[in-house]
């Protein structure tokens, strides 16, 4: 039987500021509208970290019974190092799925109808990236999955059901958050190149190679700056996210350096820390901007 402190590690805490950096985005933008509901925006904060912990259970899952974890360099695996059975983290996993979507319908609730489209179809997503016979996060698509859900959905959804209506700035903050989520899944995809080649795990990271890999990180890393300075045509503010440039500096550096296995490992928590303040610094520019 886990221990509490296991199951917090397997929700993969890391990973959470995925899930709260695009809500914040979207709430700034929605400021910026002057359409700012703060109830909505816990709400919308709720949704996104029952669905990011639960999409870790389940990737902890599904890559736990194909053997894809047992013998990884990283952050422990509930599945992979047997410290739970399979069944337990799938219940797990869907447990958080549940919350997420009683949080989500209530947001639709009070906002519109059509946005249960959107929730459906990350819940789906969600489940199958890892998870059925033929997971698209073994097919290449894993960064696409993550730009589409933890950046568009995720930042122009949490706008909307504010402000019910969007703004360009919003569109910018979506793509800029979305190509930051996509660089820590690249880096984690790195690291696990042998193990995941090894085990047929056909992520974006094997398909291109390890040097291409690294390329593409630095450029989804300074994508997301050169948004925020087009954003400062909106609103000057904006280049408060540039607080965040000397942290993802630094991960860009350790990722070309031809850092291998556990040497990318503090390259995810700068990422992860590069996004949050990278959101936080957006969030608040665009709301002194509104």
């Amino acid at each position: 039987m886990a221990t509490p402190a296991q199951w917090i590690e397997g929700a993969r805490p890391r990973t959470l500021p995925a899930a709260i950096a695009p809500v914040l985005v979207g709430t700034g933008a929605a400021a910026y509208l002057d359409g700012f509901v703060w109830w909505k925006a816990l709400l919308a904060l709720g949704v996104a970290l029952a669905l990011q912990i639960g999409v870790n259970y389940a990737n902890d899952y599904s890559d736990g019974i194909r053997g894809t974890d047992e013998n990884r360099v990283g952050p422990l695996r509930l599945v992979g190092s047997k410290v739970a059975t399979p069944q337990q983290v799938k219940t797990a996993a869907f447990a958080c799925f549940g919350v997420g979507a009683v949080l989500g319908v209530v947001l639709c609730a009070t906002s519109n109808w059509w946005l249960l489209v959107a929730g459906a179809a990350s819940l789906v997503g969600a489940w199958f990236y890892t998870g059925g016979k033929k997971p698209y996060g073994y097919r290449a698509l894993g960064e696409v999955s993550v730009f589409l859900f933890f950046g568009l959905v995720a930042v122009l959804g949490t706008t909307y059901v504010q402000a019910e209506t969007l703004h360009w700035t919003a569109v910018a903050g979506a793509v800029a958050i979305g190509s930051i989520a996509c660089a820590l899944l690249v880096a984690n995809n790195l690291r696990d190149i042998p193990t995941d080649t090894e085990t047929g795990k056909r992520t974006l990271a094997v398909v291109l190679g390890a040097a291409r890999s690294r390329r593409l990180y630095a450029g989804l890393i300074a994508l997301a700056f050169i948004l925020a300075a087009l954003s400062a045509l909106a609103t000057p503010w904006a280049l408060l996210a540039l607080i965040a440039l000397p942290l993802g500096f630094r991960a860009v550096k350790v990722v070309v350096s031809d850092a291998v296995g556990p040497a990318l490992i503090p390259v995810l928590k700068d990422t992860g820390l590069t996004e949050l303040l990278y959101a936080i610094g957006l969030a608040v520019g665009l709301a002194l901007g509104g």
